[in-house]
């Protein structure tokens, strides 16, 4: 994305801003939905698709990553040819990758739906945050619009499970993608209405080697993660993890070198803005890994039906919401660095909690575990974002947003891969060496084919209840250390 600063639209009214900004938070949330609302699909789409456990990763984790990869070009497309224009384009092919999605016969046929998804959202999500800019001229109506579209992205998250949950309680695997369609249409005549267009008129000279650069750093050390886990470590681990450092290092000094960068990269040598996308990338990161498993957890270890985990999720959720209102409240008593910090140190307490509740024999506990993880990760996504921007000046706001827009879906990809990768082998080490080919796969296999009541079934819940503890305290630790660094690095405004 280019780093003119976003031109304002022209003066709209005061209903149709806002209401232009439910467009906006709504397109956004259904992105995050959309993130997340697979979780507890997956033990049914397993019996229906019967996928090993790489492609149960690639299926939950192909979506983030191809989002991440092409959003600074999709952004950087929406400032030349027009965001209103884009946005839409790119919401209409969400609806019709949602339907392939949908129905999808084989795991590769999903994972190639999931991989559309990501692209189609790719066009969206630039788009929503330059809009909004352009919109609200004035810094306090601003901040306050920014919030709730942050709340939206973290919200959607959290709300993901319980669509799911209550699709699937009456419906197929499919139809947590079905419910896209209609969504779909009323959001593009409703943006066809109310959305203003706008465009940078000097978006400078495209770089199409950038644009490929920067999927080319990201793609290969996924993949080298997934097949590690999968195969071990061997050749093409070692040539995907090369491709990936080469690339991204190749993709670094070009943006250094080049008059119209596609990331501004020395907005990193600032250490408030630094601190700040490190934070913004950690919460979604620390949320999304969790997320991933723990939906599966309630189902294949707890015996919850769809609906039932997706309500048991929803102490996070209500706990996210509730910081809407109360953000304003902590920003003014401890500046917005230290409310950044106090709020990662939260949800690590939180993961901490839940990793000890996870053994707990009744719900309860874990119920009041999640409480400080939905408000500690809730209240820094909503804080970043402002924080982000604050950091740069104005003619860099942009780039900025690019950067953490960037930072928050690559969070979300690495979050699944990386720390449901740790659950994956985790919970193989935990099995007992006779356990069955099946239950070594997976959890979901394991159930598919073993008596529930059996001591093999039992053996493999046992280990993947011992995974997600490793993993919930891996991903508290990881936590707590980011929430040090904004303490440290975004400043406060207060002595």
């Amino acid at each position: 994305m280019t780093t003119t600063l976003t031109p304002a639209i022209e003066p709209l009214s005061h209903r149709r801003r806002w209401a232009a900004l439910g467009v906006l938070v709504g397109a956004v949330l259904l992105l995050a939905v959309d993130g997340t609302v697979l979780y507890l699909a997956v033990p049914s789409l397993t019996r229906e698709l019967a996928p090993t456990a790489t492609e149960i990763l690639w299926i939950g984790d192909v979506y983030s990553l191809a989002l991440a990869g092409l959003l600074v070009t999709a952004g950087n497309l929406a400032d030349r040819f027009g965001r209103k224009k884009v946005l839409l384009l790119g919401t209409a092919a969400f609806g019709l990758a949602s339907a392939l999605a949908a129905f999808s016969p084989t795991a590769d046929v999903l994972i190639l739906a999931r991989l559309l998804l990501g692209i189609a959202a790719a066009t969206i999500m630039p788009s929503t945050l330059s809009l909004i800019r352009g919109l609200f001229t004035d810094p306090r109506e601003r901040t306050r619009a920014i919030a709730i579209w942050s709340a939206g992205s973290g919200g959607g998250i959290a709300l993901g499970p319980l669509v799911g949950g209550a699709l699937l309680e009456h419906f197929w695997w499919g139809s947590v993608f079905l419910i896209n369609v209609p969504i779909v249409a009323v959001f593009l005549i409703a943006g066809a209405v109310l959305l203003p267009e706008s465009k940078n008129p000097h978006p400078g000279r495209f770089d199409l080697l950038s644009a490929g650069l920067s999927m080319a750093a990201i793609v290969p050390l996924v993949y080298a993660v997934k097949h590690a886990v999968g195969s071990g470590i061997d050749g093409q681990v070692a040539l995907a993890a090369g491709i990936g450092l080469a690339a991204g290092t190749a993709f670094v000094r070009r943006q250094r070198r080049v008059a119209d960068p596609l990331i501004d990269v020395a907005l990193f040598r600032n250490p408030a803005f630094s601190g700040a996308v490190l934070a913004n990338f950690v919460s979604v990161f620390a949320l999304t890994g969790l997320l991933f498993f723990f939906s599966q957890y309630l189902q294949l270890v707890r015996g919850f039906g769809p609906l039932e985990a997706g309500l048991a999720e929803m102490p996070a959720t209500l706990a996210s919401i509730v910081v809407v209102a109360a953000v304003g409240v902590v920003v003014a008593r401890l500046g917005r660095g230290r409310a950044v910090a106090a709020a990662l140190g939260v949800a690590a307490l939180g993961l901490a909690l839940v990793a000890v509740a996870e053994r707990a024999s009744h719900y309860g506990w874990l119920a009041l575990a999640l409480l400080p993880v939905g408000l500690g990760v809730g209240l820094a996504l909503t804080l970043t974002v402002d924080s982000v921007l604050s950091a740069v000046p104005r003619d860099k706001a942009g780039s900025a947003s690019a950067i953490s827009e960037t930072a928050y879906e690559l969070g979300a990809a690495l979050g699944i891969a990386l720390l449901g990768s740790l659950v994956t082998v985790v919970y193989r080490a935990f099995l007992p060496a006779d356990a069955p080919a099946a239950a070594q796969d997976s959890l979901a296999g394991a159930v598919a084919v073993l008596d529930p009541a059996s001591g093999p079934a039992q053996a493999a819940r046992e280990a993947f209840t011992g995974a997600m503890q490793v993993t919930s305290v891996a991903a508290a630790v990881i936590t707590a250390i980011a929430a040090v660094i904004a303490w440290r690095t975004i400043p406060s405004g207060k002595d």
